[in-house]
């Protein structure tokens, strides 16, 4: 099928090598273009340009998708297909309209549940047991077209963003081949969107990655989860910001209860902390400019001691 694909992160990655590999024809990668990254501030290209290059792509990175000189470079590669996964622009109508089999979308939830730009963290933060991916025919709504095919997985316990990140990435480039299959064949039936049962997953602001100590056990350990690998979650030992890394959902009956955010105790495992409802096992964290380390390392070498507190905030 030939076919212009748009995608910009790591995540899109997965699809845009499925699509070279089953043998379709891709004319043209559109990415984001390049952006400072780093201490240095150096113009970095996206992932998908740097997998683009090495699988010999045409590339294309306009800085607006809509402008009208670009659409005629859409128009000049005559796709039958568009396909978008995490892109990072609107496509204006005129795009949309562009191809026969229209622009079709990877996203990384089970629509309608989690429209928007963060699904993934946002199904771990709210403790979801399972998501997964779905591909839809792209109108001018932010993540609202009809339907065309769904897988799911599970989420454990303890699963971060960033291995569910590579989880749906392989599944969506999966559920891309078959979706594409089945277009080419007239085998799907597009489903609208039932609207009221639609939620959101907006982008991650700073107010999303501080701990409130006052919560309970349970939706701190998600929020750390969800935070992990990116930005994390944090919190305030006496002057020093501190990234928490992984909580463990253990139970320790010999704790008495302290006020939230209390050190309660320091065990072979990290150091217990009490929150809303419970103590919770804090295992791994990062102090500012320092490594990952054991929290228990960090207990020991940075002269700690039970009865202080996680979260006095000295922003």
């Amino acid at each position: 099928m030939r076919m212009v694909f748009m995608g910009t992160p790591q995540f899109a990655v997965a699809s845009l090598e499925k699509v070279v590999q089953a043998g379709h024809q891709v004319v043209g990668v559109v990415t984001q273009p390049d952006r400072p990254k780093g201490r240095g501030k150096k113009l970095a290209p996206s992932p998908v340009k740097n997998r683009a290059m090495e699988l010999g792509l045409d590339i294309y990175q306009p800085e607006r998708v809509k402008e009208a000189q670009f659409v005629q470079v859409l128009k000049r590669l005559n796709p039958e297909v568009i396909v978008v996964v995490a892109y990072g622009q609107i496509l204006s109508k005129e795009i949309l309209n562009l191809p026969p089999l229209g622009c079709i979308n990877v996203h990384a939830s089970l629509l309608p549940k989690y429209r928007g730009a963060a699904p993934i963290h946002w199904a771990i933060i709210n403790g979801e047991t399972e998501t997964g991916i779905t591909t839809m025919l792209m109108d001018q709504g932010m993540d609202t077209g009809d339907m065309l095919l769904k897988a799911k997985v599970e989420i454990g316990q303890d699963t971060t963003t960033g291995e569910l990140h590579d989880l749906l990435a392989d599944l969506g480039g999966q559920v891309l081949l078959e979706t594409l299959v089945k277009i080419a064949n007239g085998e799907i039936k597009p489903e609208p969107q039932n609207n009221d049962q639609a939620s959101y997953a907006p982008l991650l602001k700073k107010e999303h990655e501080k701990i409130e100590w006052n919560d309970s056990a349970k939706n701190i350990h998600n929020l750390v989860r969800g935070m992990n690998p990116w930005p994390g979650a944090y919190t305030f030992l006496r002057d020093t910001r501190i990234k928490i890394w992984q909580t463990l959902l253990k139970e320790i009956k010999t704790l008495q209860d302290g006020r939230p955010g209390e050190i309660l105790e320091i065990s072979e495992d990290g150091i217990w902390v009490q929150t809303g409802n419970k103590p919770l096992l804090v295992s791994k964290l990062q102090p500012a400019g320092k490594n990952v380390m054991s929290a228990r390392d960090f207990f020991n070498g940075y002269g700690i001691s039970i009865g202080q507190f996680l979260g006095e905030d000295h922003e």
